[in-house]
């Protein structure tokens, strides 16, 4: 059981060590993104709904709806309910690229470390240049794969965004 536990923290050591401090970034990277992932379904499925519905019970409690200023109000509650929605997608939109340009700079301190080692032996040593590929692979293999794994949320919230606002919007009738 200890052991099970501590699997995952052994493999993301065994990592760093393979990869080198790039591979940290992109964990951190994973971490923030999956913490916005996580904060976004919980937002979806618990704060909208409320939120809505006591934006569309004020909007109902209304007495006119047709004016310039009942339909400036309407849009200032579609609005904020929008903006609420579409917090944290920006960071989101972001860490979904970077994790492969930090793979990229893994790899281009990887193949830099194979040539220092060339360099310092004055030949190609077969060891040394296996460290330092390895070192690129791991850190191209580990950004990739956490950019993989924020695609769909990312375009999951961006479309759930622009759903939920036209669903909003009929919502609140003139």
């Amino acid at each position: 059981m200890h052991d099970a536990l501590l699997a995952p923290l052994l493999a993301f050591r065994d990592m760093v060590e393979l990869g080198g401090f790039v591979v940290t970034l992109i964990f951190a990277a994973c971490l923030i993104m999956w913490s916005i992932v996580i904060e976004r379904w919980w937002y979806f499925s618990s704060v909208l709904p409320r939120q809505a519905e006591r934006l569309l019970a004020a909007w109902e409690a209304r007495t006119e709806h047709m004016s310039w200023t009942a339909h400036q109000v309407r849009k200032a509650m579609i609005s904020r309910l929008n903006a609420g929605m579409s917090a944290n997608l920006p960071l989101l939109r972001v860490l979904v690229p970077l994790c492969p340009l930090l793979g990229l700079l893994g790899t281009v301190t990887g193949m830099l470390n194979v040539f220092d080692a060339m360099a310092a032996r004055g030949s190609a040593d077969a060891r040394s240049m296996a460290n330092g590929v390895s070192e690129a692979m791991i850190c191209t293999l580990s950004g990739l794969a956490v950019s993989i794994t924020g695609l769909y949320p990312n375009f999951y919230f961006r479309r759930r965004v622009s759903r939920e606002t036209e669903r909003l919007a009929d919502k609140f009738q003139y």
